[in-house]
């Protein structure tokens, strides 16, 4: 329910948002194009499975591929996987702030 608006968020903000529903749909995408950070929005324990396995597709094959989990607190810290995990407390200038300073150039 939250994804249309974050993915709105962003572009209003100037970030370029590719996205979709489906982890399968998003592998697809991610092997298609690159992409400077891949959002994962974990909904619930029940998803960090399938979360982890896309994860650790990505990784495998792009080591250098930034990867962040949108996701509670609880799901957090149950997983490792990601490169950063961003709470889904909704606070849109923290969200906003929290993509922006992991794609900013070191």
């Amino acid at each position: 329910m939250l994804r249309p608006l974050r993915d709105q968020i962003l572009r209003v903000t100037g970030y370029e948002v590719d996205s979709t529903l489906s982890a399968a749909e998003g592998l697809s995408m991610f092997w298609s194009k690159p992409y400077d950070l891949v959002l994962v929005d974990v909904e619930g324990e029940s998803a960090i499975a399938a979360a982890e396995h896309m994860c650790s597709e990505i990784k495998t094959a792009q080591p250098e591929q930034l990867v962040a989990f949108v996701c509670n607190w609880r799901v957090a810290m149950m997983t490792d996987c990601p490169d950063e995990i961003l709470r889904t407390e909704f606070d849109p200038a923290a969200f906003v702030q929290g993509v922006t300073d992991m794609v900013k150039p070191m």
